[in-house]
């Protein structure tokens, strides 16, 4: 079997994981056990798939406005894919240092000319607020329509692009020790799902969390999570089609850290 190799001329399809794990003590939020986990697992998932990955650990805000911003401003083969995890609200995250950055700033920043016609995928592990899901089956949900932020973060996600979250507005995205169920859940299908269409797999994402997880514990348990995504695209995307052969050690090699800053 020969497998494609790609030119280290040409441009690559491009991610980048912004991972915060530990966050200053005046920040007054607490320890994400499980993010390294899945920082490798995403890793290793998009190496396999040909992209170029670039780390961000535990960057303050400005640092994650300002790498996204780059990424935002290098060409790439076909699509750029970008993943958020760390503490949130509905419409932020966190950086390191406590301070807020808008989901709104970091998509905005994808509508130039270098990225107006390559796709992009943006996966955001965060809070969104504070409720918790019981799980409970309607045919309808209530959104609070003066939330303008909200309504201003679906406007800034430029064509082309599709964002998905652990959670919906309002609730609480779960994180685990061994990883949080969303990204780990993401990458089981990167890997398994080569020539799914993205919205056809995100569909099966949402399925597979909101039938098959839920929390344990006395305080937890039985507690659901359900993703969803925001999609505008206007043309099929299929991001994970490129498979190339990486082995374990090249893996680790070509890991490119932006910046590894632990703040305790």
């Amino acid at each position: 079997m020969s497998f494609p190799s790609l030119s280290k001329s040409a441009a690559q399809n491009r991610a980048l994981i912004v991972s915060v794990e530990s966050y200053s003590a005046c920040a007054g939020l607490g320890k994400r056990s499980g993010v390294r986990w899945d920082t490798k697992r995403l890793h290793a998932a998009l190496k396999r798939r040909g992209f170029q990955v670039t780390i961000l650990n535990d960057p303050n805000a400005l640092e994650i406005i300002e790498e996204f911003k780059a990424e935002s401003e290098q060409s790439v083969h076909s699509c750029f894919v970008g993943v958020i995890s760390s503490h949130g609200e509905n419409g932020v995250v966190f950086g390191s240092d406590g301070r807020p950055v808008k989901l709104a700033h970091i998509y905005s920043q994808f509508g130039g000319p270098v990225m107006a016609n390559k796709s992009k995928l943006f996966l955001v592990q965060a809070c969104r607020g504070s409720e918790l899901d019981n799980g409970v089956e309607t045919d309808s949900v209530c959104v609070d329509s003066s939330e303008d932020d909200g309504i201003y973060e679906c406007q800034s996600i430029p064509n082309q692009t599709v964002v998905a979250y652990a959670t919906a507005p309002g609730y609480s995205a779960f994180m685990h020790p061994t990883g949080s169920v969303f990204l780990q859940t993401f990458c089981d299908l990167v890997e398994e799902c080569e020539e799914w269409e993205i919205t056809r797999l995100l569909t099966r994402l949402n399925r597979l969390i909101a039938f098959e997880f839920e929390a344990r514990g006395k305080m937890l348990k039985g507690k659901k999570e359900m993703p969803c995504f925001v999609s505008r695209l206007t043309a099929d995307f299929y991001p994970f089609t490129n498979t190339i052969r990486v082995l374990a050690t090249e893996l680790l090699q070509d890991t490119h850290t932006a910046r590894k800053n632990s703040i305790t």
